[in-house]
């Protein structure tokens, strides 16, 4: 995976994790990912509007519809990292310092998918704190450990 991409996985997720503790009155994808980017520099504006913009339900979600979006995208950006890293773990030419990273970011990437899973039950059940806390408990070592 190259390390934009991982950067911009991660950031979908941290967006993600601040779309549930946004506070932001009237949510919308746009003031969500706008809120979330000025509060912190590793999201990346113009990402988290197109994830989480894509879903059929964020035109008309309101702070927890957009919450729910917001950890599904997580699931679905964090299977779909896992899925590339496969393929990148496939192919021949990778030294083995090169492999054991990407194995440990596939590692990481399939419990974020998995915390996130979690957290989309947690939301569902208006506990918003519980749903925070296991949406972000990959988010920061998948930007420290994937984007090296």
């Amino acid at each position: 995976m190259k390390p934009s991409t991982a950067r911009l996985l991660a950031a979908a997720a941290l967006a993600a994790v601040l779309a549930l503790a946004s506070g932001v009155a009237d949510a919308t994808v746009v003031t969500t990912c706008k809120a979330a980017a000025g509060s912190d520099g590793r999201v990346d504006y113009d990402f988290c509007v197109a994830e989480l913009g894509k879903h059929h339900d964020s035109p008309s979600a309101d702070t927890w519809g957009l919450a729910k979006v917001a950890a599904l995208t997580g699931v679905v950006d964090a299977d779909n990292a896992v899925y590339d890293i496969k393929e990148l773990l496939a192919k021949d030419g990778a030294d083995a310092r090169t492999q054991a990273a990407l194995a440990r970011c596939q590692e990481l990437y399939d419990s974020m998918g998995f915390a996130f899973a979690e957290a989309q039950d947690d939301i569902n059940n208006r506990d918003y704190a519980a749903g925070k806390e296991k949406a972000s408990s990959y988010s920061v070592q998948i930007a420290v450990v994937c984007t090296a």
